[in-house]
């Protein structure tokens, strides 16, 4: 029996702490047991997001946290620009056409992240755009965009700046209140280290003040202000996942014990020593701007992504991802969220290399966990 070693960019790997957690006898939920789960969780979201507005909890996938946010912070009237270089991009827009909502989608190149200039050009051209959209880290190219640049941008403009942070918030350096973000939209099963099934959204009081003044355009379950109501209560509006909630509690606590920018830290070491290895191992990797929550390699001529994620997954039971839309069969990811650690790092490079080998791949064997090995002593 294989064990299962997950270096997907999510669901990711949880912490048998917080399985354990999850496991133990619960209270009802409308109970003031429950509640002060809720408030501890707010309070620690907080500190793991670096901010000081307020964090909704809401029952649903990432996906749903955008789409509630997107809908109550575009009121009738409203104009969207929407940034979109991967698939995850894509579906912010999708989202604000699906509500009927005026959205301009502006497409990079997957595998590029948008020049903050581009945005300002956009701001200055149009001065009915009341909001921008993008994603900070695109997990389906494995790119980082320059986030800090373009929220001064937009925060100079005087417009909303709405980021889908689901593999950035809790693995990458993010500062929403310093980089003038007015809402981040995060999930559960990615940094944060616990079972899908949690969205979470923060709001700068200039979002809120939006979302409050916004009488006519919101979705019902996802209503925003029925959860900023709630969530004062360190309550819900309807049903939680309220296991999911305590063991959120505990592995909130796992990263502020070691701290925001120590987890940084260690995450871009993975993603350093990944990247390294690959490209002593004769990998390319895709992204032009990587991100350090996830890593994209191109697959090398003759060698096919789908025996390359079989071999690691029949051999050593390791789960990675492949490429989405038009980079399928042309890419494969290795996540660096959840809970992994620099020997889990070493040990995915060390089976990489066997079943590259054993797929007629040319390379030095022991070059990839060399490079790797370099790195993490370096800089762990």
């Amino acid at each position: 029996m294989k064990k299962i070693r997950l270096y997907t960019p999510g669901p990711c790997a949880v912490p048998e702490e917080v399985l354990l957690e999850m496991a133990r006898p619960f209270e009802h939920h409308r109970t003031p047991w429950f509640k002060d789960f809720m408030k501890q969780c707010q309070r620690k979201l907080k500190e793991v997001l670096q901010t000081k507005n307020e964090v909704l909890i809401i029952t649903g996938s990432g996906t749903a946290a955008a789409e509630g946010a997107i809908v109550g912070c575009n009121p009738p009237g409203s104009k969207m620009l929407t940034i979109e270089g991967g698939k995850f991009g894509q579906r912010w827009g999708e989202i604000a056409e699906q509500f009927g909502i005026d959205v301009i989608r502006h497409e990079v190149e997957w595998g590029s992240a948008v020049a903050p200039q581009v945005v300002a050009d956009y701001l200055k051209k149009d001065p009915k755009i009341t909001a921008v959209m993008l994603t900070h880290s695109e997990t389906s190219t494995a790119t980082l965009c320059d986030l800090e640049a373009i929220g001064k941008i937009t925060q100079a403009a005087g417009r909303l700046l709405l980021v889908d942070a689901i593999t950035s918030a809790g693995c990458v350096p993010l500062k929403p209140d310093e980089w003038g973000v007015d809402v981040v939209v995060t999930g559960a099963q990615k940094a944060l280290m616990i079972p899908p099934g949690l969205g979470f959204v923060s709001l700068s009081e200039r979002a809120w003040q939006v979302v409050a003044n916004n009488k006519s355009q919101h979705a019902y379950y996802l209503n925003l202000i029925k959860a900023y109501q709630k969530g004062l209560e360190n309550d819900t509006p309807f049903t939680p996942a309220h296991v999911l909630i305590r063991g959120l509690s505990k592995a909130l606590d796992i990263l502020l014990e070691d701290g925001m920018e120590a987890v940084w830290k260690r995450i871009a070491a993975m993603a350093a020593a990944t990247r390294a290895a690959g490209e002593a191992i004769n990998l390319v990797v895709f992204s032009k701007r990587p991100s350090d929550s996830v890593t994209a390699f191109r697959a090398p001529e003759g060698v096919k992504v789908s025996d390359i994620r079989d071999g690691l997954q029949s051999r050593y039971g390791i789960q990675s991802a492949g490429g989405q839309d038009h980079l399928k069969g042309k890419i494969f990811r290795i996540g660096h969220m959840g809970y992994v650690d620099e020997m889990d790092t070493v040990l995915v490079i060390a089976a990489l290399e066997q079943v590259l080998h054993k797929l007629g791949h040319k390379f030095e064997l022991g070059a990839g966990v060399t490079a790797a090995q370099k790195i993490l002593a370096e800089r762990i």
